[in-house]
């Protein structure tokens, strides 16, 4: 079960508890729900508070509500266990999930992994992207608009945008006038990144190492991270393999994190010791629909755009692993861990497309 499952069962499990009379008849079954990893120290996997929102209208406790919708859930195929905790959040235990399963999916539907069933991305073309009035509202606009529309949402028109129709985003800050012309100081995709990787309504800047060619940018990193994806296959086919999903073998790293640097960017990392574990790779990977689904309900680009480098930086832990060493021969191991590298690629690929920013092969 995937999280954005995950969350439709949390939905579809409040309205039968409503149609059975476990709940009143009043409560108002919300459209969605908010399906959360767990924070440090918490119980579970996932955890949601729809018992809060349900209980306004259900004139009882929050954990009251929960324990209404815990047992319902439990008895459902992907889920471990549901715990209820404090005043009423439900915490939810997911049963293991083959890694070729989430692999093979991703490749099944390719860039629109984590869309909603039937929706696209298409946006009409914009031939004044790069005019410099209303140069942000245009870029964070449409990258609602493609994140709204993978999700199944529609768009409304809105603002100075002829071209297109928008969904609003209120309010967006413009670029500060002495940035001047940043798509020609930095380039449309590095100026479009620094443009949405904030809250609309915030200021954005235009840090130097947009510029930076090395993995102390985490646009850089990004595109990097796609661009060592398409290097790794081409270096399999090289040694006379290629992805095959399945099961991809858990090594624990040995030695400590990387330290920030003073500007808490990520440092320029050199290969481990030891290759390190593919479950914060799979973790993103398994997260990625329910990024695309927040970002959708919230108009919040940025939350793409973070969990983007979240799952660059995942990827370039990992793609120490995936080839073979010295006189090592391929194995269903590296086809595995190839095709694992490769689904997070084209996630990559798909979320860049979506902030309407290139995503290179070579870099």
């Amino acid at each position: 079960m995937t999280p954005a499952d995950l969350s439709r069962s949390v939905v579809r499990a409040v309205r039968r508890a409503v149609e059975d009379g476990e709940l009143p008849a009043g409560v108002v079954v919300p459209e969605r729900v908010v399906v959360e990893r767990t924070r440090p120290g918490g119980v579970g996997d996932y955890a949601s508070p729809v018992a809060f929102g349900v209980a306004k209208g259900a004139g009882v406790a929050p954990r009251g509500v929960a324990e209404v919708l815990a047992p319902r859930l439990a008895d459902l195929s992907g889920i471990e266990r549901v715990e209820v905790t404090g005043a009423g959040f439900l915490n939810f235990v997911l049963a293991p999930s083959p890694v070729g399963e989430l692999v093979r999916s991703v490749r099944e539907q390719g860039l629109r992994y984590g869309f909603a069933a039937g929706a696209t991305s298409d946006v009409p073309e914009d031939q004044g992207l790069l005019d410099t009035a209303h140069l942000r509202e245009r870029v964070v606009g449409r990258a609602v608009l493609r994140i709204g529309r993978s999700q199944g949402g529609a768009g409304e028109r809105t603002g100075p945008l002829d071209a297109a129709r928008v969904t609003p985003v209120a309010p967006v800050a413009p670029v500060a006038k002495r940035d001047g012309d940043v798509c020609a100081a930095y380039g449309a995709d590095a100026a479009a990144w620094a443009m949405l990787c904030v809250p609309g309504h915030e200021t954005p800047m235009f840090p130097a190492w947009l510029l930076v060619q090395d993995e102390s940018s985490e646009f850089f990193r990004v595109r990097y991270a796609h661009a060592r994806v398409r290097a790794l296959t081409r270096n399999a086919e090289q040694l006379g393999f290629r992805a095959e999903p399945g099961e991809t073998p858990e090594e624990t790293p040995r030695g400590e994190a990387p330290e920030e640097t003073p500007g808490g960017k990520t440092p320029r990392r050199h290969p481990p010791e030891e290759p390190p574990r593919g479950a914060p790779l799979i973790r993103a990977l398994a997260d990625h629909p329910l990024v695309l689904e927040a970002a959708a309900h919230h108009r919040a680009p940025e939350r793409l755009v973070r969990h983007l480098v979240v799952l660059a930086d995942a990827l370039l832990d990992f793609q120490y692993a995936v080839l073979p060493k010295g006189d090592e021969k391929p194995s269903a191991a590296h086809r595995a861990r190839l095709a694992l590298a490769e689904a997070a690629g084209t996630v990559l690929a798909g979320g860049l497309t979506l902030l309407g920013i290139d995503a290179p092969d070579h870099l």
